[in-house]
């Protein structure tokens, strides 16, 4: 996105309050510089903070639009969510000292077999936390790689492991905290179909991925969208404009999982439900790679065949699909994760 149309975007977005979204924000490390993919600055995220407060915004933890979108009520103006992942001890000393002069709630997520380890918080934080005000949720108990499956394990033997850990993860959560909502964050942001399934089995309120995007009511409660804010991600300018996205409501009918399905690079089939993105101006980005094709099927208004020209690389990646506004201004955002356990 080039600085006059990020200019516009924000001009438009300062008096503008998008109607029921989300915007979710997921960090890790505070201030650490040991660490610095996954890490964001303090005098940064002072910045951000300030931008919501300027900006007026309404900071809900994840468990209260998880429950507002179950009870079909409208999520306030200009929503947005800070949520955390792994409970580093810089949560402690760097994000709460901010988030308590800013008066803004988060949610944590927990890996609880790592909990009072080096450079993570103990139980007596955690709870300490927790009275503050600041939701605690479920990121597994060891933190593996979920989607792998063991040499010679079968689609139940998977089931049966995976169960054991995020099980695990919640009684150890109940135990020390009490009875606590039910969100689920994915380790690494990675989730499938069948992880979904299992998920929702467990009785789960919703879970997050680690892909980016914007809310909707539209959105499926257990592949929820958030930007990463870390590394190169973690700006103030990125976040301002992360803040004024819109989300691109679609529907994918091709192919049923981001796992690999054998075709690389995949070919993404979806519907676009959002009737205010102007769609002759849809455009597809892989990071590091030339634009997607992108192909509208014209006995499907609406419908579209997407494709990156080259081969994905590595075990994770992402089409990233963004239209601007018919009317008003504003952009329209979504992105597909794909995902490739044997890399």
């Amino acid at each position: 996105m080039n600085k006059l149309l990020l200019f516009l975007l924000l001009l438009v977005w300062a008096g503008t309050a998008w109607a029921s979204q989300a915007n979710v924000f997921v960090y890790h490390r505070f201030g650490d510089d040991r660490y610095p993919s996954t890490n964001i600055s303090l005098p940064v995220f002072a910045e951000q903070l300030e931008l919501l407060k300027t900006k007026d915004c309404a900071v809900l933890t994840l468990g209260a639009v998880v429950a507002r979108l179950k009870q079909r009520q409208p999520l306030p103006p200009r929503c947005v969510v800070l949520t955390i992942d792994d409970a580093y001890r810089s949560v402690l000393t760097g994000a709460m000292p901010l988030l308590r002069q800013y008066g803004y709630p988060a949610t944590l997520f927990v890996n609880t077999a790592a909990v009072g380890s080096q450079d993570y918080l103990s139980w007596d934080e955690i709870r300490a936390l927790a009275a503050e005000g600041i939701e605690i949720g479920n990121h597994s108990a060891s933190h593996p790689y979920l989607l792998n499956r063991e040499p010679g394990e079968d689609d139940a033997a998977w089931e049966k492991r995976v169960t054991a850990d995020l099980l695990r993860a919640r009684q150890v959560l109940n135990r020390e905290l009490g009875e606590q909502q039910r969100l689920l964050a994915y380790p690494y942001g990675e989730y499938s179909t069948e992880l979904v399934k299992l998920t929702r089995a467990l009785g789960f309120a919703g879970a997050a991925s680690q892909h980016s995007g914007v809310i909707s009511p539209a959105t499926d409660l257990f592949i929820l969208p958030r930007f990463p804010m870390g590394g190169p991600y973690a700006t103030l300018a990125g976040f301002r404009e992360k803040l004024a996205l819109r989300a691109l409501e679609v529907r994918v009918l091709a192919p049923a999982d981001p796992l690999d399905s054998g075709r690389n690079p995949p070919l993404l089939v979806l519907d676009i439900l959002s009737r205010e993105a102007d769609l002759s101006r849809l455009q597809c980005y892989v990071a590091g790679q030339p634009e997607c094709d992108v192909n509208a099927d014209t006995e499907h208004p609406g419908r579209y065949r997407i494709q990156a020209r080259q081969p994905l690389n590595g075990r994770r990646g992402k089409y990233t699909l963004t239209a601007p506004a018919r009317q008003g201004g504003g952009w329209f955002w979504f992105s597909q994760l794909w995902i490739y356990p044997q890399r």
